[in-house]
């Protein structure tokens, strides 16, 4: 009988420093995750015709967004708010970035996102180019979009586009951060803009 109950408290002992072991090392890998860049490596064309790369999402404190020209209330709008946040928290312009990324590039070129984008700010930076690269990308980074006819009777005729609302924030070494949800309160978006800065 002891040396039953000898053998079961060991097997006890090896059973909760296994739990023991496994919680740390979830515990690791959760940190791990937390600390590993937003989003996929890309090679896209930013709205004056240069090159543009995941990099410039790792430089500086950054605001990311994503929507299309064509948007009739959720992207004028949130543009023309991360315009006025960003020039509250950073005047001069040099600490935080900003960029508007299409997730209908086959309207959505480089030249259009830049007119569109140069008449709400002069803030933000605009990322379209090859829409299959465009839409691989958009996918990688986990961003719901969807295609939704107008008239449902013509699936190949014009079309307005369902996305994410919500405005992504990254430190300087492209991490998540947290998220400004469309309709925010003005002054928790600025908070949240400070905090990303500090």
């Amino acid at each position: 009988m002891k040396t039953f109950r000898r053998v079961l408290w060991a097997s006890v002992l090896v059973i909760c420093g296994l739990i023991v072991w496994l919680v740390y090392e979830i515990g690791q890998t959760n940190e791990e995750m937390m600390n590993v860049p937003f989003g996929p490596e890309f090679q896209l064309t930013a709205g004056d015709g240069s090159t543009i790369t995941e990099q410039a999402l790792r430089e500086k404190p950054t605001a990311i967004f994503f929507g299309f020209t064509h948007c009739p209330e959720v992207c004028p709008t949130t543009l023309f708010e991360m315009n006025g946040w960003l020039h509250e928290v950073d005047p001069d312009g040099d600490r935080i970035n900003a960029y508007w990324i299409t997730v209908d590039p086959a309207r959505d070129t480089p030249e259009i996102m830049q007119r569109y984008i140069s008449n709400v700010s002069d803030r933000i930076g605009s990322i379209s180019g090859d829409p299959e690269k465009v839409l691989a990308m958009v996918d990688d980074f986990g961003i719901y979009y969807e295609k939704v006819p107008l008239d449902p009777n013509q699936p190949d005729g014009d079309y307005t586009m369902n996305h994410n609302a919500a405005v992504f924030l990254l430190n300087d070494g492209g991490v998540l951060q947290g998220t400004i949800a469309y309709g925010e309160d003005p002054d928790v978006a600025v908070q949240k803009l400070e905090n990303l800065l500090d």
